[in-house]
């Protein structure tokens, strides 16, 4: 079985609840003020990955969640199933689906489809696995079709 790595990271809240010895079924009926606030800190919610604005980014065309820093681009010669598509050693915001075997252009390979995940969009595929030997320096590698992708900051 294949893996893919998922990019997040989470920020922690404090949530504060009140607890009171108070028989009183519910807290507005009470006149007594709470004696102990209780502070936990909680899991709230996933944020995506934001890239450092001084570089040239590739971000998703439907939600514009940062997608790949341009120097972690490798090729743009590449041939997605929507058109030219760029190979990436890295990305951030891409969640992946199951890995299977697909024959593509450059013969067999073991891919996993990926989206974005802020608007779960199919963005490309990660190669897990190429059976030629001319073909692994693609394995751990990411496509994305130029398609779901646009170009952000500093590309003037």
């Amino acid at each position: 079985h294949f893996r893919c790595a998922r990019f997040r990271f989470y920020l922690l809240q404090p949530q504060v609840q009140q607890s009171c010895n108070s028989s009183s079924a519910s807290p507005d009926t009470s006149e007594e003020p709470c004696p102990t606030d209780m502070v936990k800190m909680t899991k709230s919610k996933t944020f995506q990955a934001y890239l450092p604005s001084c570089h040239r980014t590739y971000s998703c065309i439907h939600c514009r969640a940062h997608l790949a820093n341009h120097d972690e681009l490798i090729s743009k010669s590449f041939q997605g199933s929507q058109g030219r598509a760029y190979l990436f050693n890295s990305v951030v915001n891409v969640g992946c689906g199951p890995a299977e075997e697909r024959v593509l252009l450059t013969g067999l390979h073991a891919v996993a489809d990926i989206y974005c995940e802020n608007c779960k969009t199919t963005l490309g595929w990660k190669y897990e696995h190429a059976f030629e030997s001319s073909q692994k320096y693609k394995e751990g590698k990411f496509i994305i079709e130029l398609a779901h992708m646009i170009k952000d900051n500093g590309w003037e």
